[in-house]
């Protein structure tokens, strides 16, 4: 089946420790459990979509050890189209290193691996795949040449083209943003892209319409339990989020984003696709862990 969704993005192995506290520097210290998820932005996003009703396929590379073996595996499983997940020689795949305490807060080493080796010309590689698809999901956790690469691919084929800009430390480069049609940053990442304080709806529909004026089509500012600020052509418009109580945020926003798409793809109307996409992603944090939180369509279907 022709994928309608193509995902352009990272694949991680994340490596979970968990302990009473943080080790301080130069400590050994003793753990209480330990778990290999996969995930990575991409990856999460890619079974989102699958799981929320579309078909997708995944372009990424892993690295030429067991953990890029286990990652695509967990694709395949998902029945995701893995044609474009690349092995490359002589470099791990994508590793999070994750030490969490009694608390919940964490300390995270990524090494991008196999993810850094994502260029244009492996996107390129599989452009079918792009001129097949309805909808283009970018992230930045691969470098930035490849997603320019995407984006401007996406515009020209006239595809719907989403950027998650995660993880983001500042504004993106200003020839990306006429690309895009739809922008999806959460709270902080609204902040480093534009500078204002996003705390808020009034906050979040500033910052929305900072990033419309630079070019970007439609943006739409998820705010945790203050649910979604989507700002487009057609004005502004607040989605109140499902209630729920969470138990593990981890991947919400990936979900959120999968299952926009998936439902874009599916022929649902924006509003109706913003609305489920919330409601997969309250689903998710009422459970743990990455991928492994992540509904089924029958799940978030009213």
């Amino acid at each position: 089946m022709q994928a309608k969704v193509v995902v352009v993005g990272s694949l991680n192995m994340d490596l979970v420790a968990r302990a009473p506290r943080l080790p301080r520097a130069g400590e050994t210290l003793a753990g209480e459990s330990f778990a290999t998820v996969p995930g990575g932005k991409g990856a999460n996003q890619a079974v989102a979509v699958a799981r929320l009703g579309a078909p997708v396929a995944m372009i990424g590379n892993v690295g030429d050890d067991a953990y890029g073996q286990q990652l695509r595996q967990a694709l395949l499983d998902e029945g995701i189209d893995c044609q474009g997940v690349a092995v490359c020689a002589g470099v791990s795949s994508g590793l999070a290193l994750i030490v969490v305490d009694a608390s919940s807060q964490n300390s995270i080493v990524i090494i991008p691996g196999g993810n850094g080796r994502l260029s244009p010309e492996s996107v390129q590689a599989f452009d079918a795949l792009l001129q097949g698809a309805e909808v283009i999901i970018c992230q930045l956790e691969v470098p930035p040449q490849t997603v320019a690469h995407t984006l401007a691919r996406g515009r020209a084929l006239g595809k719907t083209v989403i950027l998650n800009p995660a993880p983001c430390t500042g504004p993106l480069p200003q020839d990306w943003y006429g690309a895009i049609d739809y922008l999806i940053p959460n709270e902080s990442e609204a902040q480093a892209l534009t500078g204002v304080a996003v705390s808020d709806l009034a906050s979040a529909e500033v910052a929305a319409g900072q990033l419309r004026s630079l070019g970007v089509r439609n943006v739409i500012v998820t705010l945790g339990a203050q649910g979604a600020l989507f700002a487009g052509a057609r004005g502004v418009r607040h989605f109140p989020a499902p209630v729920v109580r969470p138990l593990d945020t981890t991947a919400a926003g990936d979900t959120f984003v999968g299952g926009f798409a998936a439902a874009l793809a599916r022929g649902v109307e924006e509003g109706e696709a913003i609305a489920f996409g919330q409601r997969a992603a309250a689903l998710s944090v009422t459970r743990a862990g990455a991928q492994p939180s992540i509904p089924y369509l029958f799940e978030v279907q009213p």
